[in-house]
């Protein structure tokens, strides 16, 4: 078994969203805002072109694309992963020695599309794309998505491959963890890669969790990462079990629909801070129109400084979790971002002042 690279990933890395417009093009600036305020919030790594990242809807000029912007978003704060989800493999191998080029600090790589391979034809792509580059390789294990399992046998002579460092486990059954520490030590660094799993495989020796609902819940996320890390049982229990139906999500076949409707209508924060930096963007012309008859509304002393004050107290916990919006925003924010909600879809219509 060959020594493996240093591998310090561990924590919560969301498997982040790609965006696109309404004629389906993708949408970088959208996505990087995505990428942008996860980073904001905290998460210790990012999965871009993941499942949710929706990769096989992607063309191979959209990949690249929305790499790049991930990795000009990160600006090196946070380890940027590239999944790696390719029909055959001489064009993931491609990929993988362009993500590199790009400036991706590892790849998470699936099986080829479609086709289910042997064992031997799995162990073979996964050890071509690693011959390809010089980049950490997580392997991503979901069987039931991929009808294909990476048995015990095939991680074994996988494991002289010294940049394969890591494993995405998303097996339904948690016992997957043990069995692969008793099998290989400390060998990969394993992430939980089901959210409603996440518990049992941080218990079990998970490192890290790829996680899908972190898109529209990461300070609630990473709440519940920060209790496991502390050895807070009781208290990662509370969050879990509160989390739990949301997370029953991640697992089912339409995961990506859902995961961007929580995040549009389940976590109204994720907009309510899009719009606050659009309406006091100086650099948005149409923005600054519609700001200032806002101001002139609400007085320059409530504009500039009491309502963004009270919008981010509204995110304080009262109950030692993360809230889920602005209920309990003061009535002056409140009438702010309705009213500046409508005035700016007035004015993007081109009805400013009517």
């Amino acid at each position: 078994m060959a020594s493996p690279l240093p591998c310090k990933w561990s924590g919560v890395f969301p498997a982040a969203t790609t965006q696109f417009d309404e004629s389906h093009n993708v949408d970088l600036a959208a996505t990087k805002a995505v990428q942008a305020a996860l980073i904001r919030d905290g998460v210790h790594g990012m999965i871009v072109l993941g499942t949710v990242g929706e990769n096989n809807s992607l063309n191979a000029d959209e990949k690249r694309a929305v790499l790049k912007a991930a990795v000009e978003t990160s600006a090196g704060n946070v380890p940027i992963i590239a999944g790696v989800s390719e029909f055959t493999t001489p064009t993931a191998a491609a990929f993988a020695r362009d993500a590199e080029r790009i400036g991706a600090d590892g790849l998470m790589v699936l099986p080829a599309m479609v086709y289910v391979p042997t064992p031997a034809e799995l162990e073979y792509h996964f050890r071509t794309i690693a011959r390809a580059t010089s980049l950490p390789i997580m392997l991503y294990n979901n069987p039931p998505a991929y009808r294909v399992n990476i048995d015990l046998a095939t991680l074994g002579r996988l494991a002289d491959q010294p940049n394969i460092v890591a494993v995405k486990e998303s097996a339904p059954d948690p016992r997957r963890f043990t069995d692969i520490y008793n099998a290989f030590g400390d060998r990969f660094v394993l992430f939980a890669g089901l959210d409603d799993v996440a518990f049992e495989g941080f218990c079990l020796g998970a490192k890290g969790w790829v996680s899908g609902l972190t898109n529209a819940f990461p300070k609630e996320s990473l709440a519940l990462y920060d209790a496991l890390k502390a050895g807070d049982l009781d208290k990662a229990r509370k969050i879990y079990r509160w989390f739990m139906p949301l997370l029953h999500l991640d697992a089912e076949h339409d995961l990506v629909q859902t995961i961007k409707k929580v995040r549009q209508h389940l976590n109204p924060r994720l907009e309510i801070e899009g719009l606050l930096r659009t309406m006091y963007d100086p650099r948005n012309t149409l923005a600054q129109q519609v700001s200032a008859q806002l101001q002139q509304h609400f007085g320059e002393k409530v504009y500039r400084t009491v309502i963004p004050r009270n919008i981010r107290l509204a995110e304080a916990p009262s109950h030692g979790l993360p809230v889920l919006g602005f209920d309990k925003a003061s009535k002056g924010a409140q009438a702010y971002l309705a009213l500046a909600g409508e005035m700016l879809n007035r004015a993007e219509a081109g009805a400013v002042g009517a």
